[in-house]
């Protein structure tokens, strides 16, 4: 990086001379050393799938989850520091609160992203704060209507068909594009994402991961929730004969050089 080491990167309020802000990006190459996380929008619903790595045998199954519920209709996947996805998380929960009790209503996905990324942007402007090392995705259900937005740590949101964040983002986002979203029921959806976790995951760097897998959908009356075991222990069934599928390939491959 140009400009490291000239005082540029002490202070997120500080530019460098050319018009970069370091401390976001450190906190977007936090981001970039976490586990995956995609979202996949198809035509009835959103599914969520986490890379959850395991840094010790010693760690509870199932506990500290990467994705978490924000609001009834509302899901959030992170990649990044689990710290800063737990504020984030209960700062989503103090929004969709706050705009029920006003409006009577659920707060619709565009408000909730609009809302959390002038809220992350906010600890871009300051220098008694730092950066969220955290990218989120918000998975939600309008009015049947499924909508996915991501919300990156310089405070940008967007609104995706598929995305990914973490170490594997870039594979991710290479095998989302190859699926045909608009026709993809949220059954084969989980099933795909799960295939795209286990095919992005290093087990050379990381052996131990959990699989999360949530979604928000018509089938699940519009509550975001897990998906139900046996279905998820179909995905992984599915993702690993894949995974064995695409190792065989690449032994043949070598073989026959």
């Amino acid at each position: 990086m140009t400009s490291i080491g000239t005082g540029y990167d002490l202070s997120v309020s500080t530019y460098s001379p050319d018009g970069r802000v370091f401390q976001v990006e450190y906190a977007q190459k936090a981001v970039d050393n976490s586990g995956t996380a995609i979202g996949l929008r198809v035509k009835d619903g959103v599914v969520l799938a986490v890379e959850k790595i395991k840094h010790s045998r010693l760690l509870v199954p199932n506990s500290n989850k990467r994705i978490m519920t924000a609001g009834k209709h509302i899901g959030f996947a992170s990649a990044g520091w689990m710290s800063d996805t737990r504020h984030l998380v209960k700062r989503a929960r103090d929004e969709a609160r706050h705009y029920y009790g006003t409006y009577k209503t659920e707060i619709p996905a565009k408000i909730i992203a609009e809302r959390m990324g002038m809220y992350v942007q906010a600890y871009t402007l300051y220098s008694a704060v730092r950066p969220f090392g955290v990218s989120t995705l918000l998975a939600t259900m309008d009015n049947n209507d499924p909508q996915l937005y991501m919300i990156e740590p310089s405070g940008q949101y967007m609104g995706y068909r598929g995305c990914a964040a973490g170490k594997g983002k870039q594979a991710a986002k290479t095998e989302i594009e190859k699926l045909d979203l608009d026709s993809l029921s949220v059954r084969d959806a989980v099933k795909e994402a799960a295939r795209i976790i286990y095919s992005v995951h290093d087990s050379t760097k990381d052996k131990l991961f959990e699989l999360e897998l949530s979604w928000v959908c018509a089938e699940s009356n519009g509550v975001h929730t897990h998906v139900p075991q046996d279905l998820f222990d179909e995905a992984v069934e599915y993702a690993e004969n894949a995974d064995n599928s695409d190792d065989e390939g690449d032994e043949e491959m070598e073989d026959d050089e």
